[in-house]
């Protein structure tokens, strides 16, 4: 018999945070959050994503063990963007046992459609800058910072309960130039010329560019994101929120910031100091010496994630995007970087997945999120 308790006080909400660190304890691949972002999800006052979604975490226990967990957001926003009633599952965990899967996806279900839901998919975060995914390929690499881990009998299982696959996202490692792109770059510098843009990482700190463009950034991310599977518009103090956590771990030689002349963000490119080891190391937790070493990971890095690349609507053809690559992939073969990944992208990206053909890389992880019509799941006494 599985056991599923809704998670309402601070004792449970740090289980819920701290269950995946015993279900990966043996785990080379898995790279756990941050401990802070964890349990600050469920905190109105710091995830202001809150304001937009309907949220419940539950806790899955068998035989008196925690087994399992996971989350359930009702995004009202992306609904009404689409017009269907959907229910997220988030941060879903648990042994490889078929009767806890079913609690808890049950779990999810009961509360959708105590909410008039009648679809449940995931895994799906509060917006994009989330986890999303799951993992159903690249099971013997390790996880970025953006991403969750999963054991290969997670999708086997959501199969046998009756999903369907969803949205598929794509992860790829980067070859790295023996030399800085010389010849593109003066190329590159004729088009910004050209289209009348400049790069602002050139002479702004990150500090500044979170201050003075940090807002006209996330339109441009809007806009450019906007049509994508499962994507919701990052607005408002959400905005902030996201910065709050961007501004921490970027380091200006890795961004791009191109803005034209009417002082907007035509195009951007993020890419992110890899801070995996330290986060293994301390297990997620920044104190009282973890936030040493991903300083360090931050300053000095040896691995980089692509984190985001975004165009305006209007500039996007114009080979801008090439602009953005160029200054990253400069500083990444003047530093000695060793390793790049990207975080997923979406298969139906079209755009993004083309311009990766121009450079030389592999394929090393898939994911997807799965979907189903809510009653199958649901228990009597959930």
């Amino acid at each position: 018999m599985v056991d599923i308790v809704e998670v309402t006080t601070k004792k449970q909400l740090k289980l819920f945070a701290t269950y995946p660190l015993k279900l990966y304890k043996d785990c080379p691949y898995y790279v756990p959050s941050l401990r802070s972002d964890e349990m600050n999800t469920f905190n109105p006052k710091k995830n202001f994503s809150l304001k937009n979604n309907l949220c419940k975490a539950f806790l899955a226990y068998k035989d008196g063990e925690l087994v399992g967990r996971i989350a359930g957001l009702i995004n009202y926003k992306d609904n009404d963007l689409t017009g269907k009633k959907f229910i997220r599952f988030s941060r879903f965990e648990c042994i490889d046992d078929k009767e806890v899967f079913i609690a808890l996806l049950g779990a999810v279900e009961k509360f959708g459609a105590d909410n008039g839901m009648e679809i449940i998919h995931g895994p799906w975060g509060f917006n994009d800058t989330d986890r999303e995914g799951m993992l159903t390929y690249g099971f013997d690499e390790r996880a970025t910072y953006a991403t969750n881990y999963y054991y290969p009998y997670f999708c086997k299982r959501m199969v046998e309960l009756g999903f369907e696959d969803e949205s598929k996202w794509l992860e790829r490692r980067f070859v790295i130039p023996d030399k800085p792109y010389d010849r593109i770059t003066k190329i590159c510098d004729k088009l910004k010329e050209k289209l009348g843009v400049k790069d602002i990482a050139d002479t702004l700190t990150v500090k500044e560019i979170v201050k003075q463009y940090g807002t006209k950034w996330f339109d441009t991310l809007n806009e450019a994101y906007g049509h994508l599977d499962g994507y919701v518009p990052v607005e408002g103090e959400a905005v902030k929120n996201v910065l709050k956590q961007f501004a921490t771990i970027i380091n200006e030689r890795y961004i791009s910031i191109l803005v034209d002349k009417n002082d907007d963000v035509a195009a951007f490119g993020i890419v992110l100091p890899s801070i995996c080891e330290p986060l293994i190391k301390h297990k997620g937790k920044l104190f009282p010496t973890g936030f040493i070493g991903v300083l360090n990971s931050i300053k000095k890095p040896k691995t980089l994630e692509m984190a985001l690349i975004g165009v305006k609507k209007k500039y996007q053809n114009t080979g801008i995007n090439s602009v953005v690559i160029a200054r990253i992939m400069n500083h990444v073969v003047e530093d000695g970087i060793e390793d790049i990944e990207s975080n997923p992208m979406l298969e139906t990206n079209y755009n993004i997945q083309q311009q990766w053909k121009f450079a030389e890389n592999e394929i090393i992880k898939k994911r997807q999120t799965y979907k189903k019509a809510i009653g199958s799941l649901i228990r009597e006494e959930a």
